[in-house]
């Protein structure tokens, strides 16, 4: 292939070999995303970041750690990367559905890269703050495209599987940015500036091999079809699927190109704005998107974001690591109250620095935990996987949340205190172990699979907003919740566990072993009912086989054939339109402008 250089790595690997590759490169910007996050944990603690550099607090001389004075200035640091990942994402998101998925990625390790060379090198709390939001932009560019890069590059029986993978990456990012701070902060008693400005140099690692690297990676062949590239999108669909069956290759493309085609007509609602919009009745400009009810996957994903971070991970995160004194948290939550009696680990009777090494250990299982989701994301399916978190992470905050109520009511009793303290904290960790293997992959994997080709980087884009809005509220209001309500603050969580059943069994249509072409098919229905969207679902399929079965039934399927008009191919010319005025078949016109 002549239009591919020859130096990109389709031409060496191919089928499982090549997606292993491409899974890899995605792990590793995921990787860091994760160190990127937890590095921050231990570099507020700090005390030549935090007393001589960023000057929000003093040292406490008996401890030899850092007191917060100025939790707004400290806070502010930590939260504007949030600003700058909704930026990030925003802008990577529009800018790969013109320039592909490769460019962005690449886009997104440089503005990380200056980021991070500008954290390292910082003297002040402004300048501090410039290099944090300009880090978050970085970082809002790969969250964005490298999940749809995956999705779009593997096949629709093992997508859940490769993401899956490249989360357990993520995680291990966030362990080695724990142990990496916590073994640094033994340099030079932790006085020395080595102890914040290493770990914040050591993301350029990944972020310059990642830079290096991805310019000899394909191209997302769903995004050249979409740009009309259609050689290069059938040779990597090629490479990806294996040549020796090559007809699954080629009839995934025609089904990619059918779809392609039926979306075209809905480029002009795809900005930001239509989509948002689109929830909207059609009386006050929504419903542009037509059957492909663009606004109800906006909204879908966003509240699986904020859902992800109110089921009780930010709290656990929080509560793991108050008594350490760890003022900002691996998931850059932002200033937490100092361990009183109330903390569930001051009331297991944990020292200092036993409770560092313990979260550290606890960071290593919650990585192991994510395997889980490798092996039963894709057999379970999406729904299920979250319906099972649910009950396990439910089960262990009001169980948490317990525990902690029976050891302050025997705080005069050493044993029964430290007893039910402890038993408090290890089903914390069973929390975590149940949101490794379950939660926390599907939030970020929904988005990239559910969206339209036509904007599908935007879709994703809607989701990290929503990941962006869910910390922001958590970083305001954790800290007050669990000074005012305490161990009540569980038994909150537990009941958002619970409210989460019911929603998704609602809401949320089974997006596992369906292709991405057929999405479009799933969320056709107008009602919001996952029940209303699967009948749907099936009675479209079959009215309209050739649209997307081509692939599943290793045959072609043509657009524009005998059987319909731009608009897909249909059962005796029965035409489909998804958007308004979409033209059907000429034998299906009027069904085919009503959407069916």
């Amino acid at each position: 292939m002549d239009l591919i250089s020859k130096h990109n790595i389709v031409h060496r690997y191919e089928k499982r070999k090549l997606l292993i590759a491409v899974n890899c490169v995605a792990g590793l910007a995921i990787f860091f995303f994760g160190y990127d996050q937890g590095m921050m944990g231990s570099v507020n603690v700090s005390i030549d970041y935090g007393v001589n550099r960023m000057q929000y607090g003093h040292i406490d001389p008996e401890a030899k750690q850092v007191v917060v004075d100025n939790s707004l200035l400290q806070g502010g640091i930590v939260s504007v990367y949030y600003l700058g990942t909704l930026l990030g994402c925003m802008v990577g998101g529009w800018i790969g559905e013109k320039v592909g998925r490769i460019k962005v990625m690449a886009l997104g390790c440089v503005w990380a890269i200056v980021g991070a060379s500008l954290q390292t090198s910082a003297m002040n709390a402004d300048w501090m703050i410039c290099a944090r939001l300009i880090n978050g932009i970085g970082t809002g560019m790969l969250n964005v495209i490298v999940p749809v890069w995956a999705t779009e590059t593997a096949s629709h029986t093992s997508r859940g599987q490769f993401v899956a993978i490249e989360f357990t990456l993520n995680i291990f990012g966030v362990v080695i940015a724990y142990w990496l701070g916590f073994g640094c902060s033994f340099v030079d008693n932790g006085y020395s500036p080595f102890v914040w400005r290493f770990p914040i140099a050591f993301q350029l690692i990944p972020l310059i091999f990642l830079l290096c690297i991805v310019w000899f990676f394909p191209e997302s062949p769903r995004w050249l079809v979409k740009v009309g590239r259609e050689a290069e999108a059938r040779y990597i669909l090629g490479r990806l699927r294996g040549e020796d069956e090559y007809g699954l290759a080629e009839a995934e493309f025609q089904d990619i190109r059918n779809v392609a085609e039926l979306e075209k007509k809905s480029g002009k609602v795809n900005s930001y704005f239509h989509m948002f919009w689109d929830v909207m009745p059609k009386k006050i400009g929504g419903g542009s998107s037509g059957k492909l009810h663009i606004g109800r996957r906006v909204q879908l994903v966003i509240w699986l974001q904020i859902l992800q971070e109110w089921i009780g991970i930010a709290g656990v995160t929080i509560c793991q690591l108050r008594f350490s004194r760890i003022y900002s948290l691996p998931s850059d939550l932002a200033d937490s109250p100092d361990p009183d009696a109330n903390d569930i680990f001051n009331q297991a009777g944990y020292s200092v620095f036993k409770s560092r090494w313990i979260a550290g250990i606890n960071d290593i299982f919650y990585m192991f935990s994510t395997l889980i989701a490798v092996f039963t994301l894709d057999r379970l399916g999406r729904r299920v996987t979250l319906y099972w978190g649910c009950v396990v992470m439910g089960i262990s905050m009001f169980l948490a949340g317990g525990f902690s109520r029976l050891s302050q009511n025997n705080a005069n009793d050493d044993y029964l205190k430290g007893a039910y303290g402890a038993a408090g904290a290890s089903f914390t960790f069973l929390f975590t172990f149940g949101f490794g293997a379950t939660w926390l992959t599907v939030p970020w994997l929904y988005p990239a699979e559910i969206f339209p080709l036509q904007c599908r980087a935007k879709g994703n884009a809607w989701g990290v907003v929503g990941w962006s809005i869910g910390n922001g509220w958590t970083v305001l209001l954790l800290p007050t919740m669990f000074k005012n309500i305490s161990e009540k603050t569980f038994y909150v969580f537990g009941a958002c566990n619970a409210i989460s059943i019911p929603i998704v069994w609602a809401l949320y249509p089974e997006s596992s072993q369906r292709t991405l072409e057929e999405m479009d098919l799933l969320f056709a229905a107008d009602s919001w009912w996952n029940w209303d969207a699967e009948r749907t679902f099936a009675r479209l399929k079959a009215e309209n086989p050739d649209l997307v079965n081509a692939a599943r039934a290793r045959q072609t399927s043509v657009v524009g054939g005998s059987g319909g008009e731009m608009g897909g191919v249909g059962k005796k010319g029965r035409g489909l339109s998804l958007v308004p005025g979409g033209k059907a078949g000429s034998e299906g016109s009027e069904e085919g402008e009503k959407g069916v």
